[in-house]
């Protein structure tokens, strides 16, 4: 049998990894016991599921989304492979144990399912976001759909909608259409936040500019601005005239002052200006191993 050797940067990896995971699960868990559980918010999936049997039968939460995830561990580790069920496992446990440890000291932050379902969706989200950014699940429905992408040719997507949906529809006739509707709110922000988390705030704007006087406006760029461009050689698909094309990523703030310098030196320039919601390199932040 081959050995596995962890070195000390597999090992860092490993536990950066881990602490990531770790905040995220208590933050999800912080969400849930302040916002959802107290004002019967089942926002879909398993841990919604959880909420509504909470109520129920009075199980535990915590308890209940491991119970519940057992079968889908399961047929993951058959289905998918060890690797997959490990990273889902891993923030399965952790969100669990969390919701347990915590629910005894944090009270309901407030009763107004408006508020709730806004402010637990938020938390909800970076708490999420933090688990998928360090490469770790929280079981589930994402666990699901997996299996269900792989066992039947469903879209992950269209899984995970719908056994959200699934949900939501039976908080309905548990605790009112009304509950459920702030659920599915407190879902859509929590899925925003998630977005946020991983792909970035969108503060730099990516520019191609399309132009006879690349040479000028590629000099003021770096010059005014400090960015650094990407010379491209392109031709016209109708006159099949050459023409320069240049591309830059700036940021938001450097927009109106980008849009002056290409006017003044030419005003019939093509700009195409576009969100870059994340960017790495010179300038921007250094990209790293998650």
């Amino acid at each position: 049998m081959k050995k596995i050797k962890l070195t000390k940067a597999g090992l860092k990896v490993f536990l950066v990894d881990f602490g990531g995971i770790f905040a995220g699960a208590v933050i999800l868990a912080v969400g849930y016991n302040m916002f959802m559980v107290p004002n019967m918010l089942a926002p879909g999936g398993i841990s919604g599921l959880a909420v509504v049997l909470y109520y129920l039968i009075k199980s535990p939460v915590g308890l209940t989304i491991i119970i519940l995830n057992i079968p889908l561990f399961i047929g993951g580790y058959i289905i998918l492979g060890p690797r997959v069920v490990m990273q889902s496992f891993l923030g399965t446990l952790l969100f669990s144990i969390a919701l347990e440890a915590t629910a005894p000291f944090l009270p309901p932050a407030t009763n107004d399912l408006l508020l709730a379902a806004v402010y637990g969706g938020i938390v909800m989200g970076v708490g999420s976001g933090l688990v998928f950014r360090y490469r770790g699940s929280t079981g589930g429905t994402s666990l699901l759909s997996l299996i269900m992408a792989k066992k039947w040719g469903i879209s992950p997507g269209q899984a995970m909608l719908w056994g959200d949906l699934t949900v939501l529809v039976l908080a309905v006739f548990i605790f009112g259409s009304e509950a459920a509707m702030y659920a599915a709110l407190s879902l859509f922000v929590s899925v925003k936040v998630i977005d946020a988390i991983l792909e970035g705030l969108g503060m730099a704007k990516s520019v191609i500019i399309i132009t006879c006087c690349g040479e000028k406006i590629n000099e003021k760029l770096i010059s005014e601005l400090g960015r650094g461009v990407t010379w491209l050689e392109g031709s016209g698909g109708y006159t099949r005239e050459a023409r320069e094309v240049l591309l830059c990523v700036v940021t938001r703030q450097q927009i109106a002052r980008l849009k002056t310098i290409i006017h003044n030196i030419d005003p019939g320039a093509f700009v195409i200006i576009g969100n870059a919601t994340e960017v790495h390199g010179e300038g921007f932040k250094k990209l790293q191993q998650h």
